[in-house]
């Protein structure tokens, strides 16, 4: 699957900054995030802060490694945006 260059791909996760103007919109967007991972049964590490949210998706059952529901799940949030 291609994902948005803005992805860091390392040997065990997918990692991505996401910029907002404030904590209001951070925090919406993390609540849509939210449900999305609920609905794939997939659920990324959130860092929520003041205008940004940082996604680690890596599939924790698997041993921490990269798998395709890591990479589908990263592409349903792209299209969050």
């Amino acid at each position: 699957m291609n994902l948005s260059e803005h992805w860091q791909q390392t040997p065990r996760s997918l990692i991505r900054l996401y910029k907002f103007k404030n904590f209001r919109e951070a925090l919406a967007f993390t609540n849509s995030v939210g449900a999305i991972a609920e609905s794939q049964k997939h659920h990324p590490d959130l860092r929520l802060g003041w205008g940004y949210v940082e996604i680690t998706v890596t599939t924790h059952d698997a041993g921490h490694t990269l798998t395709e529901k890591d990479f589908l799940l990263a592409g349903a949030i792209d299209q969050i945006i």
